[in-house]
């Protein structure tokens, strides 16, 4: 779960920036596939989300976390488990916003859940801390590999 803070939602985007421009704020939430949410809301940016975010959905959450890296414009993302526990609409929209983040950067996203790493440059499946295996999603999904035999397990979700 990402970390929020009990603060408005604009200081959650914009937390730890040197320089904070709202343009650049407003660009970040779209990125992340929030700023329609937080337009719905009624202060908008400057509504307050609670301890941890509490006022918000997990998918919410998320949205904002993502905009925050993509607001500092770093080169590169990790997300662990970004769409763990969310349900269908909220994990949709989180891999639309983990599309368009991974667009110019370098993007590590650690998943169990295949719709994740779908369209994955390349992919890594590691067994028991050892990588077992590598290439894009076309390429593992070949009967035969362990990918596959994950795959097939999680075939309703592809």
């Amino acid at each position: 779960e990402p970390s929020l803070f009990a603060s408005t939602i604009a200081d959650n985007i914009m937390y730890g920036a040197e320089v904070h421009n709202k343009e650049q704020l407003i660009a970040a939430a779209k990125e992340a596939h929030a700023h329609e949410f937080i337009m719905e809301l009624p202060k908008q940016y400057d509504t307050f989300v609670g301890e941890k975010g509490v006022e918000l959905s997990g998918g919410q959450k998320q949205r904002i976390a993502i905009a925050r890296a993509l607001y500092k414009q770093t080169n590169i993302l990790l997300f662990d488990e970004a769409t763990s526990s969310l349900d269908g609409r909220s994990e949709d929209m989180i891999r639309r916003a983990l599309l368009s983040a991974a667009e110019n950067r370098t993007v590590f996203i650690i998943a169990h859940r295949l719709n994740t790493i779908k369209h994955a440059n390349r992919i890594i499946l590691l067994e028991e801390g050892v990588i077992a295996e590598t290439g894009t999603f076309d390429e593992l999904n070949q009967e035969g590999t362990k990918f596959y035999n994950l795959a097939h397990n999680q075939a309703p979700l592809l």
